[in-house]
C-alpha cells in the first residue's frame, strides 16, 4: 500500500482546534482527503478527474444531488 503525504490546506488557519483538511496528491491516479484534527481516522479517495469536479462544485456553491 502505498504511504501518502499529506499537506494542510492553505485555507486553514493555523489555531488549534480550527477545522481544517489536508489533502495528498504524491500518489498517482488518486488524491486523499482527511481532517486534519484526525490523521488516523478515515480518509476519503479520489481520482484526479473527481477531485477537480468535487473543487469547482465547492467553489460554484453546485452540487448535484
Amino acid at each position: 500500500m502505498p504511504e501518502f503525504h499529506f499537506t494542510k490546506s492553505s485555507y486553514s488557519g493555523g489555531n488549534a482546534g480550527q477545522e481544517c483538511v489536508e489533502v495528498a496528491t504524491n500518489v498517482p491516479g488518486t488524491i486523499r482527503v482527511r481532517d486534519s484534527k484526525d490523521p488516523d481516522g478515515p480518509a476519503l479517495a479520489f481520482t484526479p478527474s473527481e477531485w477537480t469536479h468535487f473543487q469547482q462544485a465547492l467553489a460554484t456553491g453546485t452540487f448535484a444531488t
